[in-house]
């Protein structure tokens, strides 16, 4: 289940798999709130292939990222 790479830089990069996304509004919104959490630096949410990568300065927390991608209207699967 894990996905994480912690890179140079001191970031951390987490792939999601997230169901539901369709088009580019889809991105937009669950990039959106996924952005929100402390920490984030960077999202960046792939419709096509249900794929959602996020930098962050420190690894998150699951239920965190689950909670944003419910309240953006989609269902985190798993890490990638």
């Amino acid at each position: 289940m894990t996905a994480q790479t912690d890179t140079a830089q001191g970031s951390v990069t987490t792939v999601y798999k997230v169901s539901g996304m369709s088009c580019g509004h889809c991105e937009g919104a669950v990039s959106g709130e996924i952005s929100e959490l402390a920490g984030v630096a960077s999202v960046q949410a792939v419709a096509s292939t249900g794929e959602v990568t996020v930098v962050s300065t420190a690894p998150l927390d699951d239920a965190a990222v689950r909670a944003a991608v419910d309240e953006a209207g989609f269902e985190l699967v798993d890490r990638a």
